[in-house]
């Protein structure tokens, strides 16, 4: 190596593999790209799917998550570490465990486990390995369904601010409640509060009437692990990522992908 060499800005992702691009391991790719990092992944599932829906999921062994683990951080140092979908308590041990192993600490999770139909993806066994988890990351971003099976209670508008910090303090971890399936109004509203300072930062950007919505949670959390792998604060790395995803929204409102929910405008093409 030559000595004036410099690494790369590096973020890794965990999650599923999305065949149609939109979603999961490709739109962390794009995203991590697009913001000016490198990305590496860990592929914890294979889907079948497109822009109408998921017809086939195929679990990647445990072992073999855990092999692809090792490999990339025996190798490579990343500023940031994101997570998406872990389908199993099993996976989400053996993920758990692994980054502990290797002091991994600046980890954003996004908890997936509820579909847009409002079917649950995780059978109970896997959402309590996950809640167990969620004290070990750095932020995790649950949209409205989320939050309200993590905190047992509902969520409205009046009580976003109240919500966000009962999750915080409930998981001893910082929380972006995104406000996605909140009422619809001119603008997004998003809340981060930070468990560390117990601050919260309200976020709003312009909202964007499209369908063309597949991939927006995997790629916002994409987009805060690479700013947070960029180094910026967790304030504002998360402002950063809401813009570009409000951005890629625009820029995406006016194409179109497949017969269904389209991907955003991660490049601005």
């Amino acid at each position: 190596m030559r000595k004036e060499a410099t690494p790369y800005k590096s973020v890794l992702t965990i999650a599923g593999s999305d065949s149609s691009g939109g979603a999961g391991i490709q739109a962390d790719i794009k995203t991590i790209s697009a913001n000016g990092a490198y990305g590496a992944s860990v592929i914890t599932a294979s889907t079948a799917q497109n822009t109408q829906g998921v017809r086939d999921v195929h679990p990647i062994p445990v072992p073999h998550i855990v092999q692809q683990l090792e490999a990339v951080l025996d190798d490579i140092e990343f500023g940031a570490v994101k997570i998406g979908m872990l389908h199993s308590s099993e996976v989400v041990e053996a993920v758990k465990e692994t980054l502990a192993k290797y002091k991994i600490k600046k980890i954003i999770l996004d908890p997936v486990m509820i579909a847009s139909s409002g079917d649950a993806l995780l059978n109970q066994n896997a959402i309590e390995s996950l809640k167990a988890f969620l004290p070990s990351v750095l932020l995790m971003t649950p949209n409205t369904p989320e939050a309200e099976l993590l905190l047992e209670k509902s969520i409205e508008l009046k009580n976003v601010k109240s919500s966000a910090r009962e999750l915080g303090e409930k998981y001893k971890t910082s929380v972006l409640l995104k406000g996605g399936h909140l009422e619809f109004t001119d603008l997004m509203t998003d809340t981060l509060y930070n468990y560390k300072t117990k601050k919260i930062t309200t976020i709003q950007n312009q909202a964007v009437d499209t369908i063309n919505t597949h991939g927006t949670g995997c790629s916002l959390s994409s987009a805060i692990a690479t700013y947070i792998a960029l180094g910026e604060s967790l304030e504002e790395a998360t402002i950063k990522a809401c813009s570009y995803l409000n951005q890629a929204l625009i820029d995406g409102k006016d194409k179109y992908l497949g017969k269904g929910h389209g991907a955003v405008n991660h490049f601005g093409i």
